[in-house]
C-alpha cells in the first residue's frame, strides 16, 4: 500500500511543486521591482531622516559666524585690553575636557532658532565664562548671571532646594526670551539690546530720551548718562567676536575643533530619582552630567536634565532645550569598511581621484549631516555608495562622494 501511495504522492508533489515553484519565482522578480520602485519613492529630505546625535565642533563655530549681525570684525575699533582678557576663549572651545564648546553650541542654536544675532552667544563668556554653576558674591548666578529678581520676572524656577539660574536649560530659555524682547524693543540693534541686558531697559530708554535719539538712529557709544560698565559691555562682546574671527586662521585651534560633540536634550528627571542614579541608568559620566546640571543637588520630580539625546526618559520637544556636551572622539576602526550593502570589487573598496572623494563616518553622523557638509543631496550620497534609505551608517565606514560644483 505504501509503495502504491508513494508514486502517487510524488506525482502530486511534483505536479503541484512546479506550480509552487513558478508561484515563488514570479514574486521574487516582481518583489525586487517593487522594492526598487519603493526605494526611489522614499522621502530622503532631511526631515525624514533621524536627527543627528552628534555634530562636528567646526560646524558649531561656523554656525556662530553665520549668525553674526556684524560678520566682519573691526579690529582697529576694539580695545586691546578686552582682546587680551578674552584671548583664552578659543583655547577653551578647543579643549575637549572643557564644557565651553558644547554649551556655546547650545546657546548659538537657541539664538538662531529665535531669529537673534549670535553676538548674544558671547554674553555667557563675559558673565560666567560659560560655567553653569558660576556664582557672584553680589548675588548673580548661573550661565547668564541673573539676579534673583530678574530670574523670577522671567519665570526661572526659584525655590527651596532648587535655583533655576544654575540650570543651563531654564536660564537659557529665560535669557533668550528676554533678549528677544529687548531686540524687538530697540529696533533690532544688538548693541542697544546688550546694553539693556546689562543696565536694564528703562535706563537705556531714559538715555535715548535724554539724548534726543531713538532706537533707529542711536549710536550705542554716544548714549548719555550710563555707567562705564555698560559702555564696556558692548566693547567686550565686540572684542570677543574679533578674537574668535582671528582664531579661524589658527590651524591648531581649527584642528582641535574638528571633533564630534554629542548633542544633548532636556530630559525630564523621573520622580524620586537622583541625578547620579539617572546618569548611571543611562551609562553617562556622572561627573560631567553633574557639572552640566549644578542646579540639581537632590531628586526633584519634573526637572529638566541636560544629557545626551540618546538617554532614556522623556525628552523635551521644545527645541530651546537642546544642548551639546563635549566628549573624546571615538577611536577609529583599524580597517574602516567601505559602506555598501552588497559586496564590492577590491578596485572599488577605496575611492580614487577619478571616483571622487571619501569621507570616513564618525560616531553619531547621519547621511543628512554628511550630505549637508559636502553640499550634495542625501539621495545622491546613498546611491553613490550602493545604499538604500534604511542603511545604518556605522563609525569607520568610508563613503564616496562628488562635491557639489
Amino acid at each position: 500500500m505504501r509503495r502504491l501511495c508513494l508514486p502517487l504522492a510524488l506525482g502530486m508533489l511534483l505536479g503541484t511543486g512546479s506550480g509552487t515553484l513558478a508561484a515563488q519565482t514570479l514574486p521574487v522578480s516582481a518583489g525586487m521591482t517593487q522594492n526598487v520602485a519603493a526605494l526611489t519613492a522614499l522621502p530622503l529630505d532631511p526631515a525624514s531622516l533621524p536627527a543627528p546625535t552628534t555634530r562636528n565642533g567646526r560646524e558649531i563655530f561656523a554656525n556662530f559666524r553665520e549668525g553674526l549681525a556684524a560678520p566682519q570684525c573691526d579690529a582697529e575699533a576694539t580695545s586691546p585690553r578686552w582682546r587680551k582678557q578674552f584671548s583664552h576663549a578659543p583655547s577653551r572651545l578647543g579643549n575637549v575636557e572643557d564644557d565651553a564648546l558644547p554649551l556655546f553650541g547650545y546657546v548659538v542654536d537657541e539664538l538662531r532658532s529665535a531669529g537673534l544675532p549670535t553676538e548674544f552667544a558671547l554674553i555667557p563668556f563675559v558673565e560666567s565664562g560659560y560655567r553653569p554653576g558660576a556664582r557672584n558674591a553680589s548675588g548673580p548666578a548661573g550661565l547668564w548671571q541673573f539676579i534673583a529678581t530678574t530670574a523670577r520676572n522671567h519665570r526661572v524656577p526659584m525655590e527651596k532646594g532648587y535655583d533655576g539660574r544654575l540650570s543651563a536649560v531654564d536660564s537659557t530659555r529665560a535669557a533668550v526670551r528676554y533678549l528677544k524682547t529687548l531686540h524687538g524693543m530697540f529696533a533690532g540693534d544688538w548693541q542697544l539690546a546688550v546694553m539693556a541686558y546689562n543696565a536694564g531697559e528703562y535706563r537705556i530708554l531714559q538715555s535715548l530720551r535724554r539724548g534726543g535719539m531713538n532706537a533707529q538712529n542711536a549710536t550705542a557709544s554716544e548714549l548719555p548718562g550710563l555707567s562705564p560698565i555698560t559702555y564696556a559691555y558692548v566693547e567686550k562682546l565686540h572684542a570677543l567676536a574679533c578674537v574668535l574671527e582671528q582664531a579661524e586662521n589658527e590651524p591648531d585651534l581649527m584642528a582641535a575643533l574638528d571633533r564630534q560633540v554629542p548633542i544633548l536634550k532636556g530630559h525630564t528627571l523621573p520622580a524620586n530619582t537622583t541625578l547620579a542614579a539617572w546618569s548611571a541608568q543611562n551609562a553617562l559620566d556622572p561627573a560631567r552630567i553633574a557639572r552640566l546640571n549644578p542646579a540639581l543637588t537632590s531628586s526633584r520630580s519634573g526637572t529638566r536634565v541636560l544629557a545626551p539625546a540618546a538617554a532614556m526618559g522623556s525628552v523635551e520637544s521644545d527645541n530651546s532645550e537642546s544642548v551639546l556636551v563635549a566628549t573624546r572622539d571615538a577611536a577609529p576602526a583599524a580597517a574602516p569598511p567601505v559602506a555598501s550593502r552588497r559586496p564590492a570589487a577590491p578596485s572599488r573598496a577605496v575611492a580614487s581621484a577619478s571616483t571622487g572623494s571619501r569621507h570616513t563616518v564618525r560616531s553619531g553622523e547621519s547621511a543628512w549631516t554628511i550630505a549637508r557638509r559636502y553640499g550634495i543631496s542625501v539621495k545622491t550620497l546613498l546611491s553613490s555608495n550602493n545604499l538604500d534609505a534604511s542603511a545604518v551608517l556605522k563609525p569607520g565606514m568610508v563613503l564616496r562622494y562628488d562635491e557639489a560644483r
